[in-house]
């Protein structure tokens, strides 16, 4: 019985000491360090697993500091592996999603990680880590990833939305017609920012501030409208109707002249392209129809850029006097009672 004190006083002492050692350098490290950095996410990955470092470290000091049985010890070195293992494994998988995420954010990668592919991660880490600690702990594992085998195919009966959603969302992260903080349309019903393509749905956040959740089987049997790619410049067409007796060409100069003022007062509106005007549709019933297409930013920026253009618009027509037109109809009375 004595012979367990020194090593628990050793697995408690050891595990204090590194406590300590951990609070100290995370306290110094997090004072040089900015919140999106890279040293930053380095540290929000270590933070849960550090405590099975100190365990582990913990425990090989006991094992070290003990005189006991060689049969105990050989059972003791046992779990040492196992969480040796548990350690690196847990390390490992935080280390990958978390890093990977923060490469994502620094536009390191060639698309936007989403919470699916930062699963996929951590859950390959940890089938490996599993497969590792099971040949320590002496157990073969070729009869169960036979018996996985076997079973899988009954899940996979059991589970065929749920699969066909995820292998949808790997279809969607793989062909990429939409990523994280794309603005989309899909389907013609939900429309707004992807904020996360998961193993199961994908959110979508509307201008509303609602955050819409779709299938990834139904995103990915939808027709999408990507209004992001191949860029975010989004062509604007405002349609302009005039009387009848204006001049063509002086409304064409007045509507591209107020454009191109407005370039570098109204926000997202920009100057190249260079806004344009046609005289498209042409003779409507009452009145000139032109139109006025210019370029904005993004999508969502057409909204401002149309308010505020249209009222310089308003304001520039009126000033040259060029006449907006009201729909006028002839009336024409006829008698047709026989004369008399």
């Amino acid at each position: 019985m004595w012979r367990l004190v020194w090593p628990a006083v050793a697995f408690v002492v050891t595990v204090v000491a590194a406590l300590a050692l951990r609070a100290l350098l995370a306290r110094a490290l997090r004072r040089r360090t900015r919140a999106q950095d890279g040293l930053a996410a380095f540290l929000r990955a270590v933070r849960l697993p550090s405590f099975l470092w100190t365990a582990v470290l913990a425990l090989y000091v006991a094992i070290e500091a003990s005189e006991l049985p060689p049969r105990l010890t050989a059972g003791l070195e046992t779990v040492f592996q196992a969480a040796l293992i548990l350690s690196v494994t847990f390390t490992a998988a935080s280390l990958v999603a978390t890093l990977v995420g923060h490469a994502s954010e620094r536009r390191a990668l060639g698309l936007q990680v989403t919470g699916l592919a930062q699963t996929v991660a951590r859950v390959t880490i940890y089938i490996v880590g599993a497969l590792v600690l099971l040949s320590v702990l002496g157990i073969h594992v070729t009869p169960i990833l036979t018996a996985l085998g076997v079973g899988g195919l009954a899940v996979a009966l059991a589970l065929q939305d749920s699969l066909s959603n995820l292998f949808a969302g790997l279809h969607l992260l793989a062909d990429k017609p939409i990523r994280v903080g794309d603005y989309v349309k899909i389907a013609d019903a939900v429309e707004g920012y992807v904020v996360d393509i998961g193993w199961r749905s994908t959110r979508v956040r509307r201008l509303q501030n609602t955050v819409v959740v779709v299938p990834n089987k139904k995103v990915a049997e939808s027709v999408i409208t990507n209004y992001d790619l191949p860029e975010p410049r989004v062509s604007l067409d405002i349609p302009v109707s005039v009387g009848h007796r204006s001049d063509p060409e002086h409304v064409e100069r007045v509507l591209v002249d107020e454009a191109t003022k407005a370039t570098g007062q109204i926000r997202g509106l920009l100057a190249e392209p260079a806004p344009f005007t046609r005289f498209i549709p042409g003779f409507g019933e009452s009145s000139l129809d032109f139109t006025l297409i210019c370029q904005v930013a993004s999508f969502v920026d057409q909204y401002l850029v149309q308010h505020e253009l249209r009222k310089r618009i308003l304001r520039r027509l009126r000033a040259e006097g060029i006449e907006i037109p009201y729909p006028v109809r002839t009336v024409e009375l006829r008698d047709e009672r026989p004369d008399v």
